[in-house]
């Protein structure tokens, strides 16, 4: 894929911003069995960079992935992060608030989740919640919600002042690959599990979550927390994609292993 379509999923333009003018479908100028051997390739780069940034530990690197039902989010990470260090990846997958959560404010779970220096932190769906789902189903009024996005803004400040490279990536899937994946759910008695009730109700909010997800790109993407909007109708598209954009990521941060501790080089093991 020639490097410019990748930089072009990256929101240039958030203030004008319209998620129906992103193809789900797009394959981005890719090939599947080149695109499958290529993320191959990426994912033996991303373990020599993720074993440098373990190693130096001085700052962190948070992946969001947020995205409609059935876009993919699980799939990703098992994909991209399969084969490397546990160590040093801790991947959170945020469900409805429940126990301490729901008497504490809403990103207070979140930021205990955040990358300690050395990791890479994976939000599966995220604080981004709270501008959607609260939004679109009514569970707080709107003067509530729209001061999240300033909230947002000023907490990845926050974690970017702090030493952690932020990537927020929209997994988007089309309406008709969507429904196509809940019916092999429901088709495939290994897949009856991922499927609920409440997935059909949602789908009848559309055209809301779109509003949504059109609000929340055009308020919250940052030079220092930037939203990428990734082609999911394809998987082997939407998994390499997520992957390079992480690689360009951690290359920029270029981390490098520790120095030596002094004198070691003259030791002889007997």
């Amino acid at each position: 894929m020639p490097a410019n379509r990748l930089g072009d999923l990256r929101v240039s333009n958030p203030k004008t911003f319209q998620l129906k003018k992103c193809d789900p479908d797009d394959t981005l100028g890719w090939h599947k069995e080149s695109a499958l051997a290529e993320l191959n390739n990426v994912k033996i780069e991303l373990d020599k960079l993720q074993q440098r940034l373990f190693a130096e530990s001085k700052r962190g690197l948070l992946l969001v992935l947020q995205a409609r039902d059935a876009a993919g989010k699980d799939g990703t990470v098992r994909s991209i992060f399969s084969g490397l260090n546990p160590a040093g990846v801790d991947v959170t997958s945020f469900k409805v608030p429940a126990g301490r959560e729901v008497v504490q404010d809403y990103l207070w779970r979140v930021h205990a989740v955040c990358p300690a220096n050395g990791e890479i932190a994976v939000f599966n769906r995220s604080h981004y919640e709270d501008v959607l789902v609260v939004r679109v189903k009514g569970l707080v009024p709107d003067s509530v919600w729209k001061k999240r996005y300033r909230h947002i803004n000023e907490f990845e400040r926050m974690l970017s002042d702090e030493g952690t490279k932020i990537i927020k990536c929209l997994l988007n899937v089309s309406k008709a690959e969507q429904a196509r994946r809940f019916q092999d759910r429901l088709d495939d008695p290994t897949k009856n599990w991922k499927f609920r009730a409440g997935d059909l109700a949602d789908r009848k909010l559309w055209p809301k979550f779109q509003d949504a997800y059109d609000d929340m790109v055009r308020n919250t993407s940052t030079s220092y927390a930037p939203w990428h909007v990734v082609p999911s109708d394809h998987n082997w598209v939407r998994n390499l994609a997520v992957a390079k954009i992480l690689l360009n990521a951690l290359k920029e941060m270029n981390p490098k292993f520790p120095a030596p501790e002094p004198g070691i080089e003259d030791i002889k093991i007997v």
